[in-house]
């Protein structure tokens, strides 16, 4: 009641009052993520599953990933599904790959290689690879991963494909990162966390925006009726992204969540490789719907800005100092309910303590990420 009253008291300067409405106002923006949007995912329960197994192809590009493959692709091709193949893209690889696919061709009946062969006068990217594994799909499901991911268990393909009932076209899956120790380890878990947050939620909110290439699934004549990767051929990444941006409608999303749906790969190991790769991953947002563009960077904007006023109202404003840590702990703790639902919904540990920090530090270097790709150079690499 103490800090009812001192909120609503009057008495207070119009420079506190402009500051703590200021800081409530974004407050609320930030709860309104959290509990209309994000709490959808934490509390959805699938109610509609495909009767039948439809045939499914598995498309991989691979470029000098013979060591991943020699981890990861047995335990795609011995798959628990009754019909499916594997298509493995060979991208101008210049290690052993070629030679362990022919060998790997000659144990199983499922796997299909195509080699693209380096021409310099024509460059290329994943994107290209990409195109020529899905025409030489024979399936019309089609279920991307990449090489230096494996699924978490045999009944992957099952748990992804049977998301496609009829008005079904694209299913969005979750791409885990194995966990170890270290703060690297667990800024990149958590921002994998929230992505997958977010694009979950969005989709259940009949607004999807985005999917990963590391675990999607979507229709061959989907593909091809929006012409590929033509209208954002320009961007090296985007593949997964700004595809499912441009072909994912309110009604022809599903998404899959469960344990034995989820594919895993290694992170970066440090801070360096990860902005590089961060920074691709960003370059793309720009090209993003408008409505999208807007509700990502609403929420960014006013998580910055809720920090950025809490630090101006503790040093300037100690008058109401109780308020204000009231309504931050009141954020806080309603915001690491929802991420500790989540964790537990994806099987992600040890994250939930050092969440507060990432939150704050996530948005500026995004922030700063996406600056710099005005200034750096573009080179023609897709991994």
């Amino acid at each position: 009641m103490e800090s009812l009253k001192v909120f609503f008291d009057l008495t207070y300067s119009t420079q506190e009052t402009i500051l703590l409405w200021t800081f409530v106002f974004f407050t609320l923006i930030q709860l309104y993520f959290y509990l209309v949007k994000y709490l959808r995912f934490v509390i959805f329960k699938p109610k509609r599953y495909a009767e039948h197994k439809e045939p499914v192809s598995v498309i991989i590009c691979a470029k000098n990933e013979v060591e991943n493959l020699k981890k990861n692709l047995h335990l795609i091709l011995t798959q628990n599904y009754p019909d499916f193949e594997v298509i493995v893209v060979n991208d101008c690889s210049s290690d052993s790959t070629e030679m362990f696919l022919a060998e790997m061709k000659a144990k199983y009946s499922n796997l299909r290689v195509t080699t693209i062969i380096e021409d310099e006068r024509f460059p290329h990217g994943k994107k290209l690879a990409l195109t020529i594994g899905i025409k030489g799909a024979k399936n019309e499901i089609l279920l991307m991963t990449d090489a230096d991911c494996h699924p978490k268990s045999q009944n992957w393909i099952a748990n992804i494909q049977r998301n496609f009932t009829p008005e079904i076209d694209i299913v969005l899956g979750f791409g885990r990162y194995s966990q170890h120790s270290g703060f690297v380890n667990s800024l990149i878990r958590f921002d994998t966390l929230l992505i997958a947050l977010q694009y979950f939620s969005y989709a259940l909110a009949r607004v999807p925006y985005m999917g990963v290439g590391r675990n999607l699934a979507y229709r061959k004549s989907l593909f091809f009726k929006h012409k590929g990767f033509a209208s954002h051929i320009k961007y090296l990444s985007g593949d997964d992204d700004l595809f499912i941006n441009e072909a994912a409608t309110k009604s022809n999303t599903a998404i899959e969540f469960s344990l034995d749906s989820h594919t895993i790969s290694e992170p970066k190991k440090t801070l360096n490789e990860w902005f590089v790769q961060k920074r691709r991953h960003l370059s793309t947002g720009e090209s993003y719907k408008f409505k999208h563009k807007f509700l990502l960077g609403l929420e960014y904007i006013s998580r910055i800005f809720f920090f950025l006023m809490l630090i101006v109202l503790i040093i300037t404003q100690i008058n109401i100092i109780g308020i204000t840590l009231s309504i931050f702990l009141f954020k806080t703790i309603l915001q690491l309910i929802i991420i500790k639902l989540a964790m537990k919904r994806l099987n992600e540990k040890d994250l939930l303590l050092t969440s507060p920090a990432f939150d704050i530090f996530l948005p500026l270097l995004n922030f700063g990420l996406v600056i710099s790709n005005y200034f750096i150079s573009k080179k023609n690499r897709w991994k």
